[in-house]
């Protein structure tokens, strides 16, 4: 098995890394989520509906702290002034700290924590992204 490679110590690059990672992850929780929902509630018809039940449905409201995340990351990325390594390190903490919570009993990581456990696939991108931030601090 290969050594992994380092992570680069530049913020832009770190940022991009998180980002892409996090939106891997995000992909996942979307599939998994809407497996759910089409077993226990209804089947979805089409990708407009996809979307609007993502962006409306309180059974995908919980994926949204995720989606706010990317989005953080992006407008960090695209600011003005470049992000430092303090940005870099602040935003890497807080995706870990949601990925790997202290306190179980928030919304968001209620249900993260069931799609791990119903959700192989769930389980598997939690890893890799446990993984890139382990490379990234």
């Amino acid at each position: 098995m290969g050594r992994v490679k380092p992570a680069s110590h530049d913020p832009i690059q770190r940022l991009t890394e998180l980002r892409n990672g996090l939106l891997k992850l995000h992909t996942v929780l979307l599939h998994s989520e809407r497996a759910l929902y089409e077993r226990d509630i209804q089947r979805i018809r089409s990708s407009h509906q996809f979307l609007d039940l993502v962006l409306n449905d309180p059974a995908f409201a919980w994926l949204r702290v995720l989606s706010q995340l990317v989005v953080l990351i992006d407008e960090t990325l695209e600011a003005e002034e470049a992000p430092g390594a303090a940005e870099a390190n602040r935003l890497v903490r807080r995706v870990r700290e949601l990925l790997s919570p202290a306190d179980t009993s928030g919304v968001f990581e209620s249900r993260y924590l069931a799609a791990l456990q119903r959700d192989p696939d769930a389980i598997l991108a939690h890893a890799a992204a446990m993984e890139l931030l382990h490379r990234l601090e």
